[in-house]
């Protein structure tokens, strides 16, 4: 407390030097004009006539982006080249999600230069917005009143010592209209040429009052947006059943079941199967059959609509010789439905020549429907989610009769009646395709409520607000989900047949059986997040103190905070078991909050004619953390007029989220096949050809951990503005962020490396691992190295005016590490990564631009390099290579073009087509249990494919 004491007496010491500098320049100030135009760049408070380009920034106006057919603010955080490629769009966390991702339901969020969406700031208008209320973890970009979106600046810059210094990634600030007059109007469409997919968008916008003869505006837009569904099942390239390539779907649960032994003891020696089955000539016993795969029989494919032969090579599973498998991760949907409203008003008041005062609503209604592949039922004994067990075994009864003995008679018929038991009920594991798909629906709703006044004292400038914001999240069950007790009473009768052929339908009674168990309409979960801030700034030039580059110009200010977040968990008073849906009731947390007391200067030095410094600092104070202080160096040199040097050091500080912190314990099965115990087999990789390395599937334990410290950055960054001419200008930035003391879940990977320190989180009962403890721990560190390229080009040709814009990010180095005390692993760049970022090594925009008169056309190529995928099973543990496999996915670039005219007054139309080729996305091996996509990455590319584009804006 010392500390913000002696800051808080020089903050007010400092905004006291206005007054002083008033005083003692008076005479010249009197002559001076006024003015409110002068302009605030993201990333400093230093207000200046123009863009100084001392931190890089890169801005895009509302022509470049209804140019580029964007609208939302997802779709230009994936066009944007210095946005990581994290699963941070609806695509990529649209199906059943993993580790930090759950509970993203219809959550985009920001995530610069590959630092995640929590490290990444989002303003709208210089002010923080809420997080979103399910997580509290990241803003959630389909908040952002996008249709009123005058610019948006991008400060590609870490750890910004003005805004927060939990901006590791950098900030990006949405930036409204400040005042309008009239009525302008706005629809778009734009449409897919394979269908689905579609977006439609519509808005309002109006405004009364002139700030300068009656001194007042007031304006508001409201704005509609619709999203409609595109499934995989759409698209031809979102197909699993490639296993030459390295690719099938590792599932067995299937439309027509596939018949399961469970063992020749206990319980699985009662199941109908027994102890598996032998065929001749093959020492395997078989314990995974589907009879449409045995010899001789029909083939998997006339079992069901997306069914293949299980690829046992590729997940090292010769038991399941004869299985089949289902195509789920095409059943998934690629872009989630969505119906969003959103309102944006201000009215802003002159008081005097010099302050206005203002207040700002913003309010947003987000409908997102998540929707994923049906369930799966394993009437197993084990442990795991999709199990029902025993009692849900298909019996042998007067209903069941004729399919159980045609079940009975296939398997008997190849494999021999004496390795069967006729009578005992059969284990399987079945896709219920009846139950229907299943669909979690999430309602946001959001405001943010500024009042400020700002202005002018003399010739500094102040704004001060106070503001309140809430994101609050609701999730309810749909379609696909039915109550555990209901369910399993339906299957123990035989009413329901996991063994239906093509063309046949469930009976009346079972139909009735499913729609009697619904749990549709249940709510899930819920959470609140709040976020009420006092905020206050004054900057201007210390007169009375000139440098030999010219004056001083200081900026200071107060940040006040209080954050608050809680999560409902299962609010139900009948908690009524409902299969397989994730309530997380383990995660419910009261209300919960933290303070944040910070304040800042910024000086901006002119040290010479030609060199300026800029010098900032920082100091918070968290509530249970204690206070921090971060400074931010920056330097601008122009030696010439044509070259101008820059470069900046900064160092952040985040504290951990409230669900890092406060989580209570989830269980995760483990459901790959790759894994084994690092105590018998050191390279945790399973073989069932090497003794030790069988393969385990245990719970894997997420969670908070109320002792986690927060995390510390370093960033630095040098570059270059090269402008020769008018007609020319290249910039190009060397960047690095380093991240120590990292807050992750457990890396799985970890745990097996280090296993003798790490052993303690390998639970286990009788010797064998039952469980992996994978809570949230401080471990390591990151450190990212790349380089931003922007180089424009322009002339004049046939009575139009024509630019050339080339925009890229080069990642050369990304290394993490496990622990502190450890060196930095191998380079990461160009290499699949699961979950999050993607480092891929260059991406880029080239844009060529034409206007003549009232016509403007723009054709654009957006390319993305490729990488090293994901091995399959089989090729990592050396048992078996696909003949087709190959190591690396190919680039990803497609085109855009638009054309827009504008020959009548008021009026704005344009055309667009996306991805002119058609270019279907590249095809990846990556195993879908741990990210979406069939076939292709969803943190890449746009699976939509060609699509058309047609604004209309029409203003009065």
């Amino acid at each position: 407390m010392p500390n913000i004491r002696r800051l808080s007496l020089a903050l007010l010491a400092a905004m006291a030097m206005p007054a002083m500098a008033q005083q003692s320049d008076a005479t010249d100030t009197a002559s001076k004009v006024k003015t409110l135009d002068q302009v605030t760049v993201t990333g400093s408070r230093i207000k200046r006539a123009e863009i100084e380009q001392s931190l890089p920034i890169t801005s895009f106006t509302k022509d470049q982006i209804d140019a580029a057919g964007i609208t939302s603010a997802e779709q230009l955080l994936m066009q944007l080249n210095i946005a990581g490629n994290g699963s941070d769009n609806l695509a990529s966390n649209g199906g059943i999600v993993s580790e930090e991702q759950r509970g993203n339901n219809g959550v985009s969020g920001a995530n610069l230069r590959g630092q995640g969406a929590d490290a990444t700031l989002v303003l709208l208008n210089g002010r923080r917005v809420a997080t979103h209320g399910l997580k509290g973890r990241a803003v959630d970009l389909n908040a952002i009143p996008f249709a009123a979106i005058e610019r948006v600046e991008v400060l590609r810059d870490g750890a910004s010592a003005i805004y927060g210094t939990d901006a590791i990634g950098g900030v990006i600030n949405f930036i409204t209209k400040r005042d309008f007059q009239g009525a302008q109007v706005s629809a778009f469409v734009d449409y897919t040429e394979a269908g689905g997919g579609n977006i439609q968008r519509g808005s309002v916008l109006f405004g009364h009052g002139d700030l300068d003869k009656d001194g007042w505006n007031a304006f508001g837009t409201v704005s509609v947006k619709r999203n409609t569904i595109l499934r995989g099942s759409d698209r031809d390239f979102s197909y699993t059943f490639q296993p030459d390539r390295g690719l099938s779907p590792d599932t067995r649960g299937t439309p027509f079941a596939t018949v399961f032994s469970l063992g020749s003891t206990g319980v699985g020696a009662s199941s109908m199967l027994k102890n598996g089955v032998l065929e001749a000539g093959n020492p395997t016993r078989l314990t995974a059959v589907n009879i449409f795969n045995l010899p001789g029989a029909a083939g998997c494919e006339a079992a069901g609509d997306d069914m293949g032969p299980y690829a046992y090579r590729i997940w090292n599973s010769p038991a399941s010789k004869y299985a089949c498998a289902w195509d789920y991760p095409a059943a998934a949907v690629i872009q989630q439905p969505q119906d969003s409203v959103d309102f944006i008003g201000r009215a802003t008041f002159r008081i005097g020549s010099g302050h206005e005062a203002y207040v700002e609503l913003t309010a947003s209604k987000v409908d997102v429907a998540k929707t994923f592949e049906p369930n799966q039922i394993s009437s197993s004994t084990s442990t795991a989610a999709t199990s029902l067990g025993q009692s849900t075994w298909y019996p042998l009864n007067a209903t069941t009769k004729a399919t159980y003995d045609a079940v009975y008679n296939a398997l008997a018929g190849y494999f021999g009646a004496g390795q069967l038991n006729y009578g005992a009920p059969i284990a399987y594991r079945w896709r219920c395709m009846a139950c229907g798909p299943r669909q979690i629906e999430t309602t946001t709703k959001s405001y943010r409520f500024v009042a400020g006044i700002g202005g002018l004292i003399g010739d500094w400038s102040y704004d001060a607000g106070l503001t309140r914001g809430s994101s609050k999240s609701e999730s309810i069950l749909g379609s696909g989900f039915h109550y555990t007790d209901a369910l399993k009473a339906a299957l123990g009768s035989g009413l329901i047949n996991p063994f239906l052929a093509p063309g046949q339908e469930q009976s009346a009674a079972a139909m009735a059986a499913l729609d009697a168990a619904s749990a549709r309409g249940v709510k899930l979960y819920g959470g609140e997040s709040l976020v009420t801030s006092l905020d206050a700034s004054i900057s201007g030039d210390l007169g009375f103190f000139r440098l030999p580059g010219g004056n001083i110009a200081m900026a200071a200010g107060i940040d006040l905070r209080r954050e608050e977040f809680h999560f409902d968990g299962d609010q139900r008073s009948n908690k009524r078991a409902v299969f397989n849906a994730p309530f997380d009731d383990a995660n419910a947390l009261g209300d919960v909050s933290r303070d944040i007391r910070a304040v800042y200067v910024e000086f901006q030095l002119p040290l010479f004619k030609h060199f300026d410094l800029n010098l900032a600092g920082r100091y918070d104070d968290y509530s249970g953390f204690g206070g921090t202080s971060n400074p931010k160096v920056s330097f601008k040199y122009q030696p010439f007029e044509s070259l101008l040097f820059r470069g900046a050091y900064s160092t952040g500080f985040k504290v951990p989220n409230f669900n890092q912190l406060f989580n209570g314990i989830s269980e995760v099965q483990y459901v790959g096949l790759d894994l084994a115990d690092p105590a018998t087999c050191p390279s945790g990789v399973a073989n069932p050809n090497v003794a030790g390395c069988e393969v385990i599937r245990p719970v894997e334990l997420f969670g908070g951990n109320p002792g986690l410290s927060p995390e510390e950055s370093r960033q630095k960054s040098f570059g270059l503005v090269y402008s020769p001419m008018s007609q020319f200008n290249i910039a190009l930035d060397w960047w690095e962020i380093e991240r120590v003391n990292t807050i992750r879940s457990a890396p799985r990977d970890v745990l097996i490396q280090y296993y003798g320190i790490f052993q303690d989180n390998w639970i286990r009962e009788g010797g064998e691992v039952v469980a992996i403890d994978r809570r949230y721990i401080n471990s390591g560190g990151s450190l990212m190295r790349g380089v931003e390229l922007d180089a424009n080009l322009n002339g004049e040709v046939a009575g139009g005016r024509w630019n050339i814009n080339l925009n890229g990010s080069l990642i050369n180095l990304f290394k993490t590490k496990a622990l502190e005390s450890l060196p930095y692993s191998t380079n990461l760049v160009g290499k699949y990564v699961r979950y999050y970022n993607l480092p891929i090594r260059w991406k880029h925009s080239l844009t060529f631009g034409y206007t003549r008169g009232n016509w403007s056309h723009n054709l654009s190529q957006l390319h993305r390099d490729g990488y090293y995928d994901e091995l399959p099973p089989s090729v990592a543990n050396g048992s078996y290579i696909p003949t087709g496999w190959k190591p690396r996915v190919d680039g990803y670039t497609t085109y855009d073009y638009s054309i827009t005219w504008k020959g009548i007054p008021d009026l704005k139309l344009a055309f667009g087509i996306k991805n002119l080729t058609d270019k279907d996305p590249p095809f990846t091996a990556h195993q879908n249990d741990f990210a979406a996509g069939a076939a292709w990455e969803a943190r890449i590319a746009d699976p939509r494919g060609r699509a058309y584009t047609l604004l209309a804006e029409y203003s009065f």
